[in-house]
């Protein structure tokens, strides 16, 4: 029989992946006392995702581990599209020193390298409890408000009953929670088999330190460095075809000969060998009451563009300021109806570019081949989609409460505002914290940025011809209202119109409207 459950929380994190931790944290950090369960005692110790971009290179940056990160990642050059015979159809170049969120703009890493990062950096809050060997059994909302989790201890096998005013399904692909909410997984069509093969070894390759994607109808293929003596290759396999059959380094060599030279298989270290089906679905729905999901148990996306793990965090990064937000009284409850209103169009986008770039890849036959000749050597030619794919930037959300439509065809609502090196060596995330801000070009006066600060929000004035002047000046606004998770609210030219939208600002109305005159 399960204990009484007689432990409450305000919430419940089920699930301590990356998406899973960094809820927590975030949550943590927004003062909110959490509990994370999750069925391992331990970090998966198997490589799987290698690729995170700067948008998620700067959520980490709030976690407070940028630097760690930094020392464990190898930043990459960007992408060289080859043909079956591993000529250079194209070639992205990134430069790693050139960000506007201040962080190289894609960065390869070993999963549990980072996993550990994110669990030990998490423990050092200490109203954040993270019990591992933890199988989540029953979820039930039995009263408005409260929702009840029902876990048992996989080493003893004794059951626990808690209590949390929230619960994040952080749980993956197989997630209980959304079976828990009568969710159900949208097939986007597509599945396919894919070979993935890690390496370590001394030897150097001598490859360009990019990604290289292989399109081909028959072979596909991607390969990248991930560290100073890791790699990965990822191979779409025939139908005759198991991960069985490439469990040597002797049965993987002709597959990785175009990259190895003469390096001999003694030299090279095969850590593991799998074979994954990569899928494209999204979940019909993402909330039930107070159970959200997050991450893969909300959508999955094939890596065909490395942003998979990325799309889980960013489902963090905007539903837990949130959820942080209702639980301390500062935000009504309704605005978290903009979570799935803003991440799911996102996501479902996303996962759109991975399968455009995953057909790319992989149709069309002889005929695909031939067009991909044609065609692919001219896309560095046409500026638009040259720059969307060296520059990373993904789209903007959709409108919401939270996010408050312009009529300027260079809005900047739904985007991320920049995080620029200020003049005492801080980038803009650290200034601004986890409070609502107003980036202005125009100095307020006394009262105003009194009454901004007497309601948290947090003002930075843009220097003159500086990085974030020139973003106002893009996007035709002379302020920008900034969420927590760093969000363009809304932007434009009257500053005290822009403060009124900002939650908790209703009664300051009048006073924005017409302040008073010294």
């Amino acid at each position: 029989m399960p204990e009484p459950a007689t432990k409450s929380v305000p919430v419940i994190v089920v699930g301590a992946g990356p998406t899973g931790v960094t809820a927590a944290t975030l949550l943590a950090d927004h003062g909110v006392p959490t509990l994370v369960l999750d069925r391992w005692e331990s970090v998966y110790p198997q490589p799987r995702a290698v690729h995170l971009d700067d948008e998620i290179h700067r959520i980490l940056a709030r976690l407070g581990v940028a630097d760690e990160f930094a020392a464990i990642s190898r930043p990459a050059l960007g992408l060289r599209l080859l043909d079956q015979n591993h000529h250079t159809l194209a070639q992205f170049d990134r430069d790693p020193a050139r960000s506007r969120h201040g962080f190289p703009q894609a960065n390869m890493f070993d999963q549990p390298e980072l996993e550990e990062l994110l669990r030990g950096n998490l423990a050092k809050r200490p109203n954040v409890e993270l019990r591992g060997n933890s199988e989540v059994t029953g979820i039930t909302q039995h009263e408005p408000g409260r929702v009840r989790v029902t876990y048992s201890d996989r080493a003893t096998g004794t059951e626990h009953v808690v209590e949390a005013g929230y619960v994040l399904g952080c749980d993956g692909a197989n997630s209980i929670v959304r079976a828990a909410i009568g969710a159900a997984m949208e097939d986007l069509r597509f599945e396919q088999r894919w070979l993935v093969a890690d390496v370590v070894t001394e030897a150097e390759l001598d490859q360009w330190d990019g990604v290289h994607q292989v399109c081909d109808p028959i072979r596909a293929a991607t390969y990248m460095r991930i560290g100073p003596h890791r790699y990965r290759w990822e191979f779409r396999l025939l139908p005759s075809e198991t991960a069985a059959d490439f469990s040597t380094m002797a049965t993987l060599r002709p597959l990785v000969a175009p990259w190895i030279g003469d390096v001999a298989n003694e030299e090279l270290n095969l850590v593991r060998v799998t074979e994954y089906t990569f899928r494209a679905q999204i979940a019909d729905s993402w909330r039930e009451r107070n159970v959200f999901l997050l991450g893969d148990a909300a959508h999955l996306t094939p890596p065909f563009i490395g942003q998979g793990m990325g799309a889980g965090l960013r489902d963090a990064m905007n539903l837990a300021w949130k959820v942080a937000g209702v639980i301390n009284g500062e935000l009504p409850e309704a605005l978290l109806a903009t979570y799935e209103q803003e991440r799911k169009p996102h996501a479902r986008s996303m996962i759109g570019l991975a399968l455009a770039m995953g057909w790319a890849m992989t149709a069309g036959g002889h005929a695909g081949n031939m067009v991909r000749r044609t065609v692919t050597p001219r896309l560095r030619l046409i500026p638009g989609l040259r720059d969307k794919l060296t520059n990373g930037t993904t789209p903007r959300l959709h409108e919401s409460a939270l996010v408050v439509k312009s009529r300027s065809p260079r809005r900047l609502a739904g985007t991320l505002c920049p995080n620029p090196a200020l003049a005492d060596g801080r980038r803009l995330d650290m200034l601004l914290g986890n409070s609502f801000a107003l980036l202005t070009s125009t100095r307020p006066s006394a009262f105003q940025l009194a009454l901004l600060e007497d309601h948290g929000v947090v003002v930075h004035v843009a220097e003159p011809g500086g990085e974030l002047e020139r973003w106002l000046r893009r996007g035709r606004a002379t302020a920008a209202v900034v969420r927590p998770d760093r969000t363009v609210m809304c932007a434009g030219r009257d500053v005290w119109k822009l403060c009124a939208a900002i939650p908790g600002f209703a009664s300051a109305r009048s006073l924005i409207a017409d302040p008073p005159r010294a």
